[in-house]
This record gives structure tokens, C-alpha cells and sequence, in this order.
């Protein structure tokens, strides 16, 4: 329920009402907004009927919450949410790239691949420690080590670092060294690893599953901001089809729904959206035309030699040209890089 009041409402008055609605065994939310404050209720239906505030006098409208994603829904927010991994913000004017391996490999490896990004305007450094692979005998990530490689590597660069978790038990280690979490599409519905990672302080760069509906992504978002975690940012990375000539479909409808049912930021993932090196740039350009936020890209500074995903990996150069090619369209979109 989305309780509006009226504009002469003080901060005191929203906070007795917050301690009505918190008696009543319901979760209270204070949702300040530009001209009017927004209060929130959520818990069992049938208790939300009785509190009959649309009567009180400094209440301007109830509305009930229809979807059943409650805190990620525009009912609940109508302005956008901007979330800081570390120094950077995604979400607002500023366009976001993430970019770096698939898996971290080796020191020299994610160190060049992260300088190359760098200088081409990546803000964010990518790479896998854990892998969750399809096969159990494909590489599975070097763990704990290359979580410190990732994050030396964003150190010595300047970047923030987003790595994904696989397990509960592994959220509090690489929250240690990471400062942003993913919950990859394999994971999208593990439910107690959504409801660690909103236990956990660091943003989290939540996947669609390859076989989700978008309603199913934006419920997994709030286990996570159920759990105490607001930082969530949403990721399309392609679905599984019946089309074979890519590795999977990237649908970039699901980004233009998500900015209309969520305030949460979204980004795109060509690069696991084709599995194609050669269509990375023009899903990129589409992604931003489409309304995304930033884009997630994997790079490899050989990719004929990397141990996971090279042939969607782009090569410094190819990211290089990249960057330079999508620049337009960011511009046109009515963005600018993020700093």
C-alpha cells in the first residue's frame, strides 16, 4: 500500500503514522519525494484493509500495490534509483561500461586486460573467480586467488570490481574483496544466496536467468531488497529461444519493460546476449538506444586462448573501437559516460 499525503504533512506527522503502521505488525517504509512524502506499507493484505488512513486528514490518497514485486516496482518509486559501486554511479545521466575477462586466469592477464579497459573508458573492471559452468569438467575459476588478482588489478587501475558469487557461504569473502556482487542467471532463483547477498553492504548486479520472465527477475530483485539490500541493479543478458544462430536471444524489449515497472538501473550484456564476437558492437548501440544504463562486456587480451568465453570476448583493440563507436549513441541517448 502507497500512502500520499498532503503537502502541509510534516516529518513528525509522517512518523506517527509510520508507528500506526508498524503496530499493526505491517513493515512501515518512509518514502520522502520532491513535493510530497510517501509512506509505504507492506505485509499480510488483509491487515493493510483495516488501517483505513484514506480517512485521515492530512492523507492525500492510498493506493494498494498491485504488482507482487512490491519495493522494485514504480508504484513504490516513481524517480529513478542511482547506485554507487564504490566511486561510480549507475543510473542518472551517466552511462556505465563494465568491462574485463570472463575469468580472471592469471596477474598478468586481468592486469593488462584491466589497463587496456581502462584507457578506453571502462569505469567498472568484470572477471570471474567462481565459475559456475554447465560441465562439471569446463574451468571453474581459480576461487579465493583470483578474487585478490581482481581486486589488486582494480586497485592498480582505479576500478571498482564486480565479480559473481556462487554460494551463501562465499558472499562475506568476496564482499571482502569485491565492491559490487553478481548473481549470475544460473543463480537468478537461488533464493537463499538472494536473500545473503541482501544481507551483504555491497551493491548487487542481479542477472536474468536464461529462461526467466521479467516479472520472475524483478521478484528475485526483491528477495534481495526484502533482505535489507536497496542496491540492486538489474542485468538482461539474453534469454534461451528457439533461435540457434547466436548463444542466446538478447532481448532488448525486457530493458524498455524494466524502466517502465521498476526505478531500478539496467544494464546489458551483449557480449553473453549473442555469445557472437562480431554482433557485441551493434547490440551494444541498440542496448543504449534502447534506454540501458551501461553495458557489461568481456574482454581478453587473447582471446583464442582464454580459458572461458573467447569467442565473445573482444581483444583490447576491438574494445578500444568499441568504446569509440557506441560514443554517438550514448550522446544521442542524452548521456555522458560516467567519470
Amino acid at each position: 500500500m502507497i500512502i500520499v499525503l498532503k503537502p502541509e504533512a510534516t516529518h513528525d506527522d509522517a512518523q506517527a503514522m509510520l508507528r500506526v503502521i508498524e503496530a499493526q505488525g505491517l513493515q512501515p517504509l518512509y518514502l520522502p519525494g520532491v513535493e510530497r512524502i510517501v509512506l509505504g506499507a507492506l505485509g499480510d493484505e488483509r491487515v493493510l484493509r483495516t488501517l483505513r488512513l484514506d480517512g485521515h486528514p492530512l492523507v492525500e490518497s492510498v493506493k494498494p500495490i498491485l504488482t507482487p514485486y512490491k519495493r522494485v516496482s514504480r508504484e513504490m518509486q516513481r524517480h529513478d534509483t542511482q547506485i554507487d559501486i564504490s566511486s561510480v554511479t549507475v543510473g542518472g545521466r551517466g552511462f556505465v561500461v563494465m568491462a574485463g575477462p570472463c575469468a580472471v586466469e592469471n596477474h598478468g592477464q586481468v592486469n593488462a586486460t584491466a589497463a587496456a579497459v581502462r584507457e578506453s573508458g571502462a569505469r567498472v573492471l568484470r572477471g570471474g573467480a567462481f565459475k559456475p559452468r554447465t560441465s562439471p569438467y569446463a574451468f571453474q575459476g581459480h576461487g579465493e586467488d583470483a578474487l585478490k588478482l581482481l581486486a589488486d588489478a582494480g586497485r592498480a587501475h582505479d576500478m571498482p570490481i564486480v565479480t559473481e558469487v556462487v554460494d551463501p557461504a562465499d558472499v562475506e569473502l568476496v564482499a571482502e574483496h569485491a565492491d559490487a556482487l553478481q548473481v549470475g542467471a544460473r543463480n537468478m532463483q537461488n533464493y537463499r544466496l538472494l536473500q545473503a547477498v541482501g544481507r551483504a553492504s555491497r551493491p548487487v548486479l542481479l542477472k536474468r536467468g536464461m529462461s526467466a520472465t521479467i516479472e520472475e527477475l524483478l521478484l528475485a530483485a526483491e528477495y534481495i531488497m526484502d533482505a535489507g539490500n536497496p542496491n540492486v541493479i538489474l542485468c538482461e543478458r539474453g534469454i534461451r529461444t528457439f533461435e540457434t544462430a547466436t548463444r542466446n536471444t538478447l532481448d532488448l524489449n525486457a530493458v524498455a519493460v524494466l524502466k517502465l515497472r521498476s526505478h531500478l538501473p539496467v544494464v546489458v550484456d551483449p557480449s553473453h546476449g549473442t555469445g557472437v564476437r562480431e554482433l557485441v558492437a551493434p547490440m551494444a548501440k541498440a542496448a543504449i538506444g534502447a534506454g540501458a544504463d551501461g553495458l557489461i562486456i568481456e574482454v581478453h587480451c587473447d582471446p583464442a586462448s582464454a580459458l572461458s568465453d573467447g569467442a565473445q570476448s573482444l581483444d583490447p583493440d576491438g574494445f578500444a573501437r568499441l568504446m569509440r563507436e557506441i560514443a554517438p549513441f550514448v550522446e544521442a541517448a542524452g548521456r555522458t559516460f560516467a567519470a
